[in-house]
């Protein structure tokens, strides 16, 4: 078959030849179909709108050449329509796609007299006709590429954007199988890839000679402008001359550091291999951590209201706070013992307090509850007529309350008073946060509370105590839980980076199916028993801050093997998680958690990003080490740090039961009620 190139002016016979397809003198080293070209940010019934295509690297020599060509024209296709990811035995309807450009990445220029780039003659003026697709074809060298832009991670397609140093922006290139972690890795064979230090969505391209490994030092601003000769120090002393911009440089480097005769080795691997599987991990912004071997962890038995008693003072004070909290952490709490263990848990009591303050402290939490209750409860018919924040307050609670834990024998019924103390705490929560009010999900986390005191006052405060840790996780904004999923996404990156990879070629590489789990802490996930098992660990903040995101490396580490070994694409995968409803333990997923926690405490030379999450670096201790005060515990959903590596991520917004679907559109949810 032959295929003309009007750029390059060259001709170039394919053949199969020794089962590797070669072009003439040239070779091709990395092949992806599937590779779409969205001329169009709108819907438009134009055939050319969204263009397939192949895109390629190409060995010419000592030159290497990327290379998108769309795929011929068919005379019988009126539009180019093609279905989102199907589910196993069904047929997803077909529809026009619609990338929904972002005005930050949007295509400047995709037409030049520029060498590389492919030259196309201007139509003629008068009525336009179909542009040929072939006009969208490019080749260039990589000696000519300055810079990859990648997509925000989303629930849409994967996308890249090829920067030439002319300054001419390739049209954004859609990966709708896949595939633009293995181009990038392919990439790495013939180029040095390093994350920009303004734009962490925006990858370097350096060539492999000393010059552009000087640059690249000047560009991510490792070293004083002052330092002469940045080569030869960094690969005569790395560590003294990097300090702590060494994360910043990609995994390439690691190589040219640690070579065992200390000859400078500035590859990957043999250039005529051409296996890019043998190749490491595609991690480009901090080197893979050794991490250090997981422990064995067994959970101990509950705390009993004996042992409670015997943390007493003679005027009812916690003698030793710390210690009582490492064993709650570690066993729980026994049942009889959480009505009155919770309240310290979650701020309504203060560790210090004597049982005789604890009593004026109800006092005033009672008047002051009354208060705020009487509030909404005094507004007439015709004022809640004009007041539509209070309606619509109403209306939700109302709804949610009504199908929240019915199962539970505390809420059955449809004249269960638990089902209007329910509806009056939550009421009256909006009384008492104006900004945040009530939004879908709050009713899950104020059950189990309501469950164990059975007391309104009681429920209510400690609901609130609760509400502390994770109001951010329901802030229209959703910034928090963006931020958390990202976090997630770091933790499982060095945790695990296969099953991260797995998870990015299914497109599910932004956990986007733990969005549940985090914004209720993992209330849906498991039984309502252990569900109280599970919060009364969180709560104590121990062993670190951030744990909750630890038990969801602990879910996904016990699901690896299901996930990795079955096949499933991006809806099986979404499947799969919602189906671990109910079938969890939560020993065993604590016990998960913990030995991941020791194993990164463990490891000499962990992240430093991972580090500060967890609360490992230097100058942190893992967990507070004085008693606290009347607020709980300060855990990740309200005082988590904003990390490095926090690509926006678009979680799928949850219907009225919070189910995990796939979404139309990918877009950000803008709030959690309907």
């Amino acid at each position: 078959e032959h295929r003309g190139r009007t750029g390059s002016g060259v001709l170039l016979c394919r053949k199969w030849l020794s089962g590797r397809m070669e072009l003439g003198a040239c070779r091709i080293a990395f092949e992806k179909d599937g590779v779409y070209l969205h001329t169009s940010a709108k819907r438009h019934p134009d055939q050319d709108s969204v263009i397939p295509g192949v895109i390629r690297i190409i060995e010419k020599g000592a030159d290497a050449l990327l290379q998108w060509t769309p795929i011929e024209e068919s005379s019988e296709a009126a539009q180019i329509s093609f279905t989102k990811k199907d589910t196993v035995g069904c047929q997803a309807d077909e529809e026009i796609f619609d990338p929904g450009y972002e005005p930050d990445w949007a295509v400047i220029s995709t037409v030049g007299t520029q060498s590389r780039v492919q030259e196309e003659t201007n139509v003629a003026s008068g009525p336009k006709s179909p542009v040929p697709r072939s006009q969208w074809a490019f080749t260039l060298h990589l000696s000519e590429l300055k810079s990859i832009r990648k997509s925000k991670p989303g629930l849409g397609w994967s996308y890249l954007i090829f920067i030439t140093k002319d300054g001419i922006s390739i049209q954004a290139l859609h990966f709708h199988r896949g595939g633009t972690k293995a181009l990038l890795k392919a990439l790495c064979k013939y180029v040095i890839l390093a994350i920009s230090p303004k734009d962490s969505r925006l990858y370097l391209v350096y060539t492999h000679d000393s010059y552009a490994l000087t640059h690249s030092f000047d560009e991510l601003q490792l070293f004083d402008d002052s330092s002469p000769n940045l080569v030869s120090r960094f690969l005569q002393d790395p560590y003294a001359a990097t300090f702590g911009g060494f994360s910043k440089v990609t995994n390439f480097f690691r190589g040219a550091l640690h070579h065992e005769d200390g000859t400078p080795q500035l590859g990957h691997g043999d250039p005529g291999t051409g296996n890019v599987e043998d190749e490491t991990g595609f991690e480009m912004i901090t080197c893979q951590a050794r991490l250090a071997e997981r422990p064995s962890v067994q959970r101990e038995t509950p705390v009993t209201e004996q042992e409670w008693e015997q943390h007493l003072d003679p005027d009812g004070r916690v003698t030793d706070p710390a210690g009582l909290r490492r064993r709650v952490f570690a066993g729980g709490l026994s049942m009889s013992l959480r009505k009155e263990a919770w309240k310290y848990l979650l701020g309504y009591y203060a560790w210090e307090n004597s049982a005789e303050e604890n009593k004026a402290q109800v006092r005033r939490k009672t008047d002051e509850y009354f208060r705020m209750k009487l509030q909404w409860k005094s507004v007439s018919e015709e004022q809640e007529r004009r007041n539509s924040l209070l309606r619509g307050y109403r209306s939700l609670i109302d709804r949610d309350v009504s199908r929240t834990d019915r199962n539970n024998k505390f809420y059955e019924g449809s004249e269960n008073p638990g089902l209007v103390l329910l509806n009056d705490v939550l009421m009256t929560y909006c009384m008492y946060n104006f900004d945040l009010g009530y939004v879908q999900g709050m009713s899950d986390l104020l059950s189990p509370i309501l469950y164990i005191t059975q007391n309104e006052v009681d429920a209510f405060w400690c609901f609130c105590g609760f509400m502390e840790l994770v109001h951010r996780n329901f802030e229209e904004s959703q910034e928090s839980m963006k931020r958390q999923l990202a976090q997630l996404t770091l933790l499982l990156r060095v945790l695990d980076p296969p099953l991260c990879d797995f998870l990015d070629s299914k497109e599910s590489g932004t956990l986007c199916f733990c969005f549940r789990w985090i914004l209720i802490w993992f209330k849906r996930e498991f039984a309502f028993s252990e569900i109280l098992q599970l919060w009364e660990a969180l709560w104590t903040g121990l062993p670190c801050p951030n744990f909750h995101l630890l038990v969801a490396c602990g879910i996904l580490d016990a699901e690896r093997q299901a996930l990795m070994n079955s096949g499933f694409g991006f809806n099986e995968i979404l499947k799969h998680i919602n189906e671990l409803t109910m079938k969890m333990s939560v020993e065993d997923i604590l016990c998960r958690a913990e030995a991941i926690y020791r194993q990164l405490a463990a490891t000499p030379d962990l992240p430093r990003n991972v580090q500060e999450l967890l609360g490992l670096s230097e100058g942190k201790s893992p967990s507070p080490s004085t008693d606290t005060a009347s607020s709980p515990q300060p855990l990740s959903p309200s005082q988590a740090q904003e990390m490095e590596l926090t690509d926006s991520v678009s979680p799928s917004q949850p219907d009225s039961s919070i189910e995990i679907l796939p979404t139309e559109e990918g877009t950000t949810s803008q709030s959690l009620s309907p």
